[in-house]
Formats: structure tokens, C-alpha cells, sequence
């Protein structure tokens, strides 16, 4: 599924930079609902990941996005796990990459696991493309399981 989104993503870029390189409107806006079909292909696949976890409970509050930085071309945040209960747990937690303007840019999901109770643990969201501008990262949903 990586493979597939990559590739997506990829052409997607290719082609609305050749695109909009003929300077035509009908073109341009051809190359964005490219762009546009590549980062929803992102997102559903982002969604098919979290549907994998059997009995997960929603722990969207137990989690927390730190602020974004850059490693290399690609947009990190350190993801933080805090396990309330008195068992240990894993987490599956979707994290979503937005522009300042609320727009969507990217969606990963990342596991942390082992968080013990009473405990805190963290993990590093990592987006799938290069991120322009100073992207944000939210929790979109968590699971505990």
C-alpha cells in the first residue's frame, strides 16, 4: 500500500508540474484534482491502518502532538502516549499534518507500544512527502489496545 500511495504522490507532483508549466487553466486544475485524488488516496489508507486494530478502545485524549519539525525533506512530530490504566497498552494513533490555514496536507499512523501503566512513551509521527510552509500535527484518532 506504501508503494501504491508513493507512486501516486509521485505522479501526481509530475504531472501538475508539467501541467502547469502550458500555463492552461483547464490543465492546471486537471493536475490539482490529481494532487487532490493522490492525498485522499493518503488518507483512506491512513483510515484502512486504524480499522485493522480489533478491540481498540478510543484514546484520542490519552495522546498528544508535539510541535513539527523538519529530518531530512520530511515534517516529524513526537507523538506522546500517556497510559492512565493500571495495565499496560498499545497505542495506534492516526496523525494528521495540516497547513496554517486548516488545510490537509498528509496523514501517517505510527504505533507505541508497551506504554506501562501510570506511564508515559513516545513515538515520531513522519510524513510521507515533503511538506511546504510550517505544517501543524494533530491527534486525528487514537486507539488504546
Amino acid at each position: 500500500m506504501r508503494r501504491i500511495t508513493a507512486t501516486a504522490l509521485s505522479l501526481a507532483a509530475t504531472t501538475a508540474l508539467c501541467l502547469t508549466a502550458t500555463g492552461c487553466d483547464t490543465v492546471t486544475e486537471k493536475a490539482g484534482d490529481i494532487v487532490s485524488t493522490a492525498t485522499a488516496a493518503v488518507a483512506s489508507a491512513a483510515e484502512e491502518k486504524m480499522n485493522e486494530v480489533k478491540d481498540g478502545v478510543k484514546a484520542t485524549g490519552d495522546v498528544k502532538a508535539g510541535p513539527t519539525s523538519t529530518d531530512g525533506d520530511r515534517t516529524v512530530a513526537e507523538i506522546t502516549a500517556a497510559n492512565p490504566k493500571d495495565a499496560a497498552a498499545d497505542y495506534t494513533v492516526m496523525v494528521t499534518f495540516r497547513d496554517a490555514d486548516g488545510n490537509f496536507l498528509d496523514s501517517v499512523v505510527l504505533n507505541i507500544d508497551g506504554v506501562e501503566p501510570g506511564q508515559s512513551k513516545t513515538g515520531t509521527a513522519r510524513s510521507n512527502r515533503t511538506l511546504s510552509g510550517e505544517p501543524t500535527a494533530e491527534i486525528a484518532q487514537a486507539l488504546r489496545h
